[in-house]
């Protein structure tokens, strides 16, 4: 089971530094940690994304830095200022849905721009002391897009490729091309990660059973929802509700003190824990998670957490 990956994908505003210093430090499993997605504005490094790539939490988890961008002139200064900044692991973000993103041609909208896609190889072959990885939808809006560029992402220098097997239209709604996974796996060269609607043990032996070849699985949505997930998997047993959410309690107090001891006022406060519950309802039930929601001071919202 070792050699089999188990990837936690970043999910902005919810899987800091803090969020992935404690899940590690009280779940376990994970193989590798995803930063948010790194970008250049007006040309330069935004400061909060590199605020928490070298934020003294990541210490207890391996984390690579993920970026996103439209262009080479995007992505050449990212890979060079990350690697001058001592960055040895870099994911390339080609599959964020998000309209805001692909309307501007990055993410899963980058794509389109064959041209630049075919640049990519000779780029990171330039980087020999990086390892780099690739994350990609199936398309724009056309399922099978990928097979377009498969010459260019075959001749790139990757350590995997993690595929969501939707289109970027479609964001997390709609049913997965399972089919058109299935073809990818067997066009790729380098090894395929699957991910899309990861939120049970089940999800994650299903798609090691429905595929034998891939080598490990990505989740996001589902560990947010379910922070156990990848501990129950790798114990081979189901936890019970109530231990789930003892543990997920657990984890809920160390990242809230973290936060009271670091920002200032319930409104920053608030800002910050409030996302941990945003995928959660089915875990900890709807009365308590809109109770949550709702909270607008700290003493609500302890008090919503307290009908978990």
């Amino acid at each position: 089971m070792s050699d089999f990956i188990i990837d936690v994908a970043p999910v902005q505003g919810h899987t800091d530094a803090a969020w992935r210093h404690f899940h590690k430090s009280i779940y376990g499993g994970c193989q590798s940690y995803y930063t948010p997605f790194i970008r250049l504005e007006r040309g330069d490094f935004r400061k909060h994304d590199l605020k928490d790539y070298t934020s003294e939490l990541n210490g207890n988890h391996e984390v690579a830095a993920q970026v996103i961008f439209r262009d080479m002139a995007e992505l050449r200064p990212l890979i060079e200022g990350l690697e001058e900044r001592g960055v040895k692991r870099i994911d390339l973000n080609t599959g964020c849905p998000f309209p805001l993103q692909t309307a501007k041609g990055r993410g899963a909208g980058f794509i389109a721009n064959r041209e630049e896609y075919f640049r990519i190889p000779s780029l990171l072959k330039e980087h020999g002391d990086v390892e780099f990885s690739l994350k990609m939808r199936l398309g724009y809006s056309d399922p099978d897009e990928w097979r377009g560029v498969m010459p260019a992402i075959s001749d790139m220098p990757l350590k995997h490729v993690t595929l969501h097997p939707r289109v970027a239209r479609q964001q997390y709604g709609g049913d997965l091309y399972l089919d058109r996974f299935g073809d990818f796996l067997k066009a790729c060269p380098h090894p395929v990660v699957f991910n899309g609607d990861i939120r049970t043990p089940e999800d994650i032996e299903r798609a090691k059973t429905s595929f034998p070849g891939i080598a490990g699985v990505m989740t996001a949505r589902g560990v947010l929802g379910r922070p156990s997930l990848i501990a129950e998997f790798e114990e081979g047993k189901e936890w019970s509700r109530e231990q789930r959410l003892e543990k997920m309690l657990h984890f809920h107090r160390e990242l809230l003190c973290h936060y009271e001891s670091t920002l200032c006022g319930d409104s920053q406060i608030l800002s910050k824990i409030k996302p941990f519950w945003e995928y959660a309802e089915e875990e900890i039930g709807r009365k308590a998670w809109k109770a949550v929601k709702k909270a607008s001071n700290i003493a609500k919202y302890h008090s919503a957490v307290a009908m978990i």
